[in-house]
This record gives C-alpha cells, sequence and structure tokens, in this order.
C-alpha cells in the first residue's frame, strides 16, 4: 500500500478509565469519503519533536484501531503514560485539533474461512478485539449492517487488574445479550471481594475454553509481550499449530 500522510481531526473523547487514565478517542480523516482498513490493523501517529539543540526529529507511534471501519471515522484507546509522549499528547488533544498518521497497517486480523476462536487479551490489547466484534457483530451504532459471524462460536477473555479497568464493558455485554454464539469473560488478577466474575489470568480461562470446546481452532492475542508469550505456550502445549494462533504484542 502506498505510504500516505493523512490528516485526522479528533471529534470525540472521553475517558474509560480514571485510575488508568486510559481515554476512547474518535478521529475523522477530512480527506476521505470513507477511510478503508481491515479490524484490527493499526495506524502510526507522526509527531515532529524539538530537542534540546533546537532540531526537528520526526517519531512515530503505533496504535491498534479500536473499531471496525465506519465511513472515514476510527477510534483509538489509549492510557496516558508517566513520563511518555506520544499517548499524553494524544490525551490532551481537544476536539477539533488534528494530528497526522500513516496506514493502515498490519497482519492481525481475522483470518478466513471463520472458525470458532478465542479471544484474548489484556490492558489495551482490548483495542482489536472491539475491532473485531465491532465488524462481527454490528449494532446500530457502528454503520455496519448484518452479522458477520457466520454462526461461529466466539469467546472474548479479557483481563485486567481492577474491574475499573474493564474497558468498555457494557458495549461487550450489550453485545453478548444479543448473539448467544458471543461470550463476554472478564477476569481480575487483583479483585475486590465482592467482585462475582473470574479471577486469575487470561491464559488459564483460555485453556479451559480450549480443552472444553473443541471446535475452537484459532486463537487471537494481544496485549503485553509477557502474556501473549505466555498464551502462545499454553496453546503449544495442547498440540496447537502456531498458524493458529494470532498475535500482537507491545511493551
Amino acid at each position: 500500500m502506498e505510504r500516505r500522510l493523512y490528516t485526522a481531526r479528533l471529534t470525540q473523547k472521553h475517558l474509560l478509565s480514571e485510575r488508568t487514565q486510559c481515554s476512547h478517542l474518535t478521529l475523522e480523516v477530512p480527506a476521505l469519503e470513507r477511510f478503508n482498513f481491515l479490524p484490527g490493523q493499526f495506524v502510526s501517529v507522526v509527531e515532529g519533536r524539538t530537542l534540546p539543540d533546537g532540531r526537528v526529529k520526526q517519531e512515530t507511534r503505533a496504535y491498534s484501531l479500536a473499531s471496525a471501519p465506519q465511513d472515514n471515522r476510527f477510534d483509538l484507546c489509549l492510557n496516558r503514560v508517566e513520563d511518555g509522549y506520544f499517548s499524553n499528547r494524544l490525551s490532551d488533544l481537544a476536539i477539533g485539533e488534528t494530528v497526522q498518521f500513516y496506514g493502515p497497517n498490519g497482519d492481525f486480523t481475522l483470518r478466513e474461512p471463520p472458525t470458532d476462536a478465542v479471544l484474548i487479551a489484556t490492558g489495551t490489547g482490548i483495542a482489536p478485539m472491539r475491532g473485531f466484534v465491532e465488524w462481527l457483530f454490528p449494532d446500530d451504532t457502528s454503520g455496519n449492517t448484518g452479522d458477520r459471524s457466520q454462526g461461529r462460536k466466539l469467546w472474548l477473555v479479557y483481563g485486567t487488574r481492577h474491574a475499573t479497568e474493564l474497558y468498555y464493558q457494557h458495549y461487550f455485554e450489550r453485545i453478548a445479550a444479543a448473539h448467544p454464539n458471543f461470550r463476554y469473560l472478564p477476569t481480575l488478577s487483583r479483585p475486590q471481594d465482592d467482585w462475582e466474575g473470574l479471577r486469575g489470568y487470561v491464559q488459564s480461562h483460555a485453556e479451559k475454553i480450549v480443552r472444553e470446546n473443541p471446535t475452537v481452532r484459532t486463537a487471537y492475542i494481544c496485549g503485553l509481550n509477557e502474556m501473549v508469550s505466555a498464551t502462545r505456550t499454553t496453546l503449544k502445549a495442547l498440540g496447537w499449530d502456531r498458524k493458529q494462533i494470532v498475535f500482537e504484542r507491545y511493551d
């Protein structure tokens, strides 16, 4: 794909978690009627930083798209980072301000033909999973129509430390309530006593799903490298081929 620099304008922003200062951003690309991408891909935001010696250095940072294609818009999900630059710069954007980016890029996309699958994410690794679910199970707000899941069963196992970090919880619960072949399974590693859901790490719950549902033949994993590596090891120990495991990791 031709490497073209686009300008995106922030149209909506809201805080997903006070604890982690995680924000959901909606941006539009004014130069395009439709910004085409595959769910799970990413964009590379470009920014010129002024160095202490006065020189301007162009830097880029990749962010997974947290939505399915919808007109000329796309969504991002990002945490404010202590002493960070890009995420904090985006978190501080005011409505109407713009950023430049390249993309879309990336191979963390849904495979064909579709199979029963388990989606496994931690933290902001939920971003591309939201794009997958929005594409497969469109609702009235997504700009897409029709169920694309082909009846395949999907489990979303989402792990965080605390319940306040379950980004998009109400969205996933709504989709699960409307589609019996989609299950949303949040799990907490540091839950409070009143938490009634799953506890522990995502790889343990993913292993249980795979053992109890032999039709599950694909796993999509996104999160920090340690979790991704642990989950891949777990699945390979069950006899899975590496081609069945699609993953995106970041640190």
